[in-house]
């Protein structure tokens, strides 16, 4: 296996991972951390796609019970635990409150789901479903007098798009070189080996020579595979998106709701960034360009009219005040309904007189990210003996070396008492463990610099620029941090303008 320093040297490289979201990002912290030296290459943002555009919740996926995939809930409620564990800063418990509505799944059904839920993976850190009267118990005080009973369970919100990062700051830390803006633009088999041409954002190229490729694109998964390497597989991709609005938070209390609709899908709706909710998602046939994804308006008033039917506030697109959507490339098994296709994933490992394997990743979801890669890299294994053993199980990720989150926050807010309690709160939130060193040397707000609106000042979009790989506006606001939410238009013009204009930072492991 060839060394992180002879890899610098321009010598073959182990394993070219193509994609940057959370699929890749694990694959290569995996990857560098058996032994393997890894470049990942991303041609946008980590996270620009898929991944910072998710539902944001570490989940069993209650509703895929239905579909009788009970390996894949089981290996998610399990995954649910070792992600909280390892990201606590991140990561943290929720609770859903789920309305029986009557006509639809009856109530027997809906009990016999959450106890397998609550028995299936092993269920440690989060308390066990419950049995809700929703004429007494304030859980149901904004729904529709219709409801009378219904159910809570437990499940866990995640920062995805911060997930993604920690995953590639957790290679990066190991001697993986992670490069963005970076497109995989030709991939060809010589000698038992990969050649790859990767052109920057300039469209200066460079040339990497790898001794196997992990094809993490995501929804471009078919064309890396057919079009940049020249190869075919059986396997195909099925593009589902996946569309959330967000609107201010129209009742008390910390729960998240999933309701119901008559067209059998769930809606979550769920307490998002203090003051918002997150309501999603649609499951709707995605074609022409991944790249040019964008909500429709006939999906905002769905999932306007889904929440309007369950609650007593009524809602309307004039309340939306953000919206997103994502191409969730899963992999095609032929269901009919895009609700129903699986959401588990599958690898395609092509191997040429069994050297120089591309393996290729079709479907997965967020909370299994983490055995995916374990997965694929025992796939991997046979062309790389010398690897190490699995070891993500129990290791932490970048600042989720902590026991307990709130423990850790009383103990930094002791540590920076000058710090008010949302910032505080805000810096703990996204860096966990990291944070100290964020504000390294500053004793007062003032020297934070520049304040430009919310909690964001000069000196996090300084770090962001110089240890997270971000280098335009969209990078810092909303997926390394979630500030455009609450920067007004013209916070967020000053915040771009002052932003181009400042110089370049080099991130870590470029």
């Amino acid at each position: 296996m060839a060394s992180g320093a002879e890899q610098e040297n321009g010598a073959v490289v182990d394993l070219l991972v193509v994609g940057g979201g959370v699929n890749g990002a694990g694959i290569a912290r995996d990857a560098v951390g058996r032994g393997l030296s890894v470049l990942l290459c991303e041609k946008g943002d980590l996270a620009e796609g898929t991944s910072s555009r998710s539902g944001k919740l570490v989940h069993g996926g209650l509703r895929y019970l239905e579909y009788y995939e009970f390996r894949l809930v089981r290996e998610a409620l399990i995954e649910r635990e070792v992600l909280l564990a390892a990201a606590p800063h991140i990561i943290w418990p929720m609770r859903f409150v789920l309305p029986h509505d009557r006509g639809l799944r009856p109530a027997w059904l809906l009990r016999l789901g959450l106890f397998l839920y609550d028995h299936l993976g092993g269920r440690k850190r989060l308390p066990p479903s419950r049995g809700l009267n929703l004429r007494r118990d304030p859980e149901g005080r904004p729904l529709q007098d219709r409801f009378s009973r219904g159910f809570e369970y437990s499940d866990c919100w995640v920062d995805d798009a911060r997930l993604v990062v920690l995953n590639a700051l957790g290679a990066a830390e190991r001697g993986a070189r992670i490069l963005t803006r970076t497109e995989c633009v030709s991939l060809r088999r010589q000698g038992g080996l990969w050649h790859a041409v990767l052109r920057g954002a300039d469209g200066a190229e460079r040339r990497v020579t790898a001794r196997a490729v992990a094809n993490a694109a995501g929804p471009w998964v078919d064309r890396v595979l057919t079009g940049t390497a020249g190869l075919t597989s059986s396997k195909k991709i099925r593009l589902v998106r996946g569309s959330h609005i967000v609107v201010p938070k129209f009742y008390d209390g910390p729960q998240a709701y999933l309701v119901q609709n008559t067209d059998k899908r769930v809606i979550f709706i769920n307490p998002y960034e203090g003051g918002h909710l997150l309501i999603g998602t649609t499951d709707i046939p995605q074609s022409g360009d991944p790249d040019r994804v964008a909500v429709d308006p006939q999906e905002i008033a769905y999932l306007c009219g889904v929440v309007n039917r369950a609650f007593q506030r009524q809602i309307g697109p004039a309340d939306v005040v953000h919206a997103f959507a994502g191409v969730r490339p899963l992999f095609d098994d032929d269901a009919a309904n895009p609700s129903a296709v699986t959401r588990d994933y599958v690898f395609d490992v092509d191997a040429e007189g069994g050297e120089a394997p591309i393996l290729s990743v079709f479907g997965g979801k967020i909370t299994t990210f983490r055995k995916l890669a374990e997965h694929a890299l025992d796939r991997l294994r046979p062309f790389f003996p010398a690897m190490g053993p699995a070891w993500t199980a129990t290791a932490a990720l970048p600042g989720g070396d902590m026991p307990d989150f709130d423990r850790w926050l009383a103990g930094f807010r002791q540590r920076h008492p000058w710090l008010p309690e949302d910032l505080a709160l805000h810096y703990g939130r996204l860096y966990g463990t990291r944070a100290d060193a964020l504000l390294d040397g500053a004793g007062a707000v003032a020297d934070l610099g520049r304040h430009f609106g919310g909690t964001l000042y000069e000196r996090e979009a300084v770090w962001l620029r110089a240890q997270e790989w971000a280098e335009g506006a969209e990078d810092i606001l909303w997926r390394r941090t979630k500030h455009g939410l609450h920067l007004s238009p013209d916070e967020t013009a000053a915040f771009t303008e002052w932003l181009e204009a400042a110089p370049a930072a080099r991130a870590v492991g470029q």
